[in-house]
């Protein structure tokens, strides 16, 4: 199956990427926080997206997720996700240390490719459920979320513990930081952008404030 990321250009106003490859944890986050429900057998060669909605600060947004994790076309296709993408799930398992050591190399990708330090990232620290076999002390992950600046969260799928907190957190960063762009100076025509452009992000302001959408693949 191709990869879906004709979503992105159909949805203009915000986009995430989800990135990371232990496909499973992502994906079995995602079917609780859509559809309330947790996967017992997981197919990691399925793509498949979701679409709902929720309320961030009092505004209606509708968050489309494209799920592509597990699937042989994401790690030739996450350079792409990557500069599409405008804010960012990094998930590890708190009982693997493979998982951790792999999300500096993300978000350092991230960084790059996007040009920017402030990029609206999360932190997720899966299967907290398992506290047994735990092998990440929480204060790393707080380690981690002190020097990139951005917010941890340890979840359970299985539990639906913080599984609604880390999308409604990212969607609100995320939503933060388009307040930010298009209501800078840059929106009135002034330095570096000309009219064509301010008229292009009064147009995009108007759409957000109406229906605004965030997608995450």
């Amino acid at each position: 199956m191709a990869p879906r990321s004709h979503k992105t250009a159909r949805i203009p106003d915000l986009d995430a990427s989800v990135g990371r490859d232990d496909a499973h944890i992502i994906s079995l986050c995602t079917a609780q926080f859509v559809h309330n429900e947790w996967i017992e057998s997981y197919d990691p060669t399925i793509e498949d997206s979701y679409r709902t909605q929720l309320q961030v600060d009092g505004r209606q947004v509708v968050l489309e997720i494209l799920d592509t994790a597990g699937t042989e076309q994401f790690v030739a296709m996450r350079e792409l996700y990557m500069k599409t993408g405008q804010g960012f799930l990094l998930v590890f398992s708190i009982t693997s240390p493979s998982s951790l050591a792999e999300l500096a190399g993300l978000r350092e990708q991230i960084v790059r490719i996007k040009d920017d330090e402030n990029v609206p990232i999360v932190i997720v620290g899966n299967k907290a459920d398992l506290e047994d076999t735990r092998v990440i002390p929480r204060a790393k992950g707080f380690s981690i979320s002190q020097k990139w600046g951005a917010p941890y969260y340890e979840s359970s799928a299985r539990a639906r513990t913080n599984v609604d907190e880390v999308f409604v957190d990212l969607c609100r960063q995320m939503l933060r930081k388009d307040d930010a762009y298009l209501k800078s100076g840059f929106d009135e025509g002034g330095f570096g952008c000309d009219e064509r452009d301010a008229q292009k992000r009064r147009r995009r302001m108007r759409l957000r404030d109406h229906n605004p959408q965030c997608v995450i693949l």
